[in-house]
């Protein structure tokens, strides 16, 4: 597959800067693989798709406050730095990427909040994700990460928002997000309400969970026109043997398995048995899926619509079918479904 063969036309207008006011009624198209036909739904109706003992899996990483801006030492002048991960929790050492790039130095100082209520000192300008910082702090950790956490800003894509608003800090989360590690939310699960979670539940749905921490990988653009010749970030995520078995026994008996999310699919090809079953797993994956791949654990995919190129886009070609996913996407646009993180689902089954 070639990069150009997943562009298309997108209206910005079509981007969608602000979630819908209910988690669970935005609207939802559906794409069925064995056809390629289409419906039009409102995102709470896919419980009528799902049967009982089906399982469902969620990415129950929880996104922190990841930008920070601040100012250069000696210039004041204004610097944005988007917080990447954590390298070293004792040293306050992070990996970040900085904006302006090109004014930032070894040794320089940069000064957060009112009355430099947090400092941090380049230690490192030649990583290739882009500079380490000590942040210099004299109190406890927990301190030094409530300071962070209070300066800090919901990580919104600039191109669906500038700037943040109020309403990220809850709606650019999952309801069961609860593993620190993210810079972006898992859209697909965001359409999730607790109280289509009870429904599902009183149904006999099981849900069960993966830790996935998605970084800037699948946000990068794709700069080679050859898929093949592309290399995804590495993302850390778990799979536990809870999990696992769940997932398995629901395989085992013919019962369909849900992949919330691109983050979630990439999760669970990423550890996959010579039978076909899902192993436990603890590192690091790196995994790039684009057409043609044979899925060995998911039956159906939640997904929002991506922008044209975008590895996500890809994954979800790969699981629904090339020609398929482009045209449903092309029906999308002609019917004018949202795109993006706070747009509306498709859900591939």
């Amino acid at each position: 597959m070639k990069l150009s063969q997943f562009n298309f036309d997108l209206s910005a207008e079509l981007i969608a800067s602000h979630p819908v006011h209910n988690r669970d009624e935005s609207r939802m198209m559906i794409l069925h693989k064995d056809t390629g036909e289409t419906e039009h739904k409102i995102f709470k109706d896919i419980i009528n798709h799902m049967n009982e003992k089906d399982v469902v899996i969620f990415n129950n990483t929880l996104v922190f406050p990841a930008r920070l801006f601040g100012n250069k030492e000696k210039t004041g002048a204004e610097i944005e730095v988007f917080l990447l991960r954590e390298l070293n929790k004792e040293q306050r050492l992070w990996d970040v990427l900085v904006d302006p790039a090109r004014k930032i130095r070894i040794g320089n100082k940069l000064y957060f909040g009112e009355n430099e209520a947090l400092v941090a000192e380049v230690i490192d300008n030649t990583t290739s994700r882009g500079r380490t910082l000590r942040f210099l702090c004299d109190g406890t950790y927990e301190d030094f990460k409530a300071t962070l956490y209070r300066l800090g800003q919901m990580p919104i894509p600039k191109w669906i928002r500038k700037q943040a608003d109020p309403i990220d800090t809850e709606r650019y989360q999952s309801v069961f997000a609860k593993v620190e590690g993210s810079i972006a939310a898992p859209d697909g699960a965001l359409h999730f309400s607790r109280e289509l979670l009870k429904r599902m539940e009183i149904k006999g749905v099981k849900t069960t969970e993966i830790t996935l921490h998605m970084g800037m990988g699948h946000f990068r653009a794709v700069d080679v026109e050859d898929l093949s010749k592309h290399k995804m970030d590495s993302e850390p995520m778990v799979i536990s043997s809870a999990s696992t078995r769940v997932i398995n026994k629901a395989k085992r008996a013919d019962h369909s398995v849900f992949a919330t999310g691109i983050d979630v699919l990439r999760a669970v090809e990423t550890s996959v048995t010579t039978k076909r079953e899902l192993s436990t797993f603890e590192g690091w994956t790196n995994k790039f899926i684009f057409p043609p791949y044979d899925f060995c654990i998911p039956h159906a995919l939640i997904t929002n619509f991506h922008l044209p190129q975008s590895t996500m886009l890809m994954f979800t070609a790969a699981f629904g079918g090339y020609e398929m996913v482009m045209d449903a996407y092309q029906t999308a646009i002609k019917e004018k479904y949202r795109f993006g993180a706070y747009g509306d689902a498709m859900l591939i089954i």
